[in-house]
């Protein structure tokens, strides 16, 4: 079972009041993939989730989390 990354652009967006096409352009992507990231259908790459992390002034860990984590201990 592979583990899913889920996200909290969303909530980063609203607190700071932007739009998706606003936080594309302040990072270098387009809307579209803001939007595919946020509903799950498209996994960033590292480099695109360091950018939003760097935008929003916070950890990685803090936008992107591992949704399962059962199998880490093995």
């Amino acid at each position: 079972m592979h583990p899913e990354i889920d996200n909290r652009i969303r909530v980063f967006r609203a607190e700071h009041r932007m739009s998706q096409g606003e936080l594309a352009e302040a990072i270098g992507v387009s809307r579209k993939t803001i939007s595919t990231i946020e509903v799950g259908k498209f996994v960033p790459s590292t480099i695109i989730a360091l950018k939003i992390a760097r935008y929003f002034k916070v950890p990685v860990e803090e936008v992107f989390s591992l949704t399962d984590m059962e199998q880490q201990s093995a």
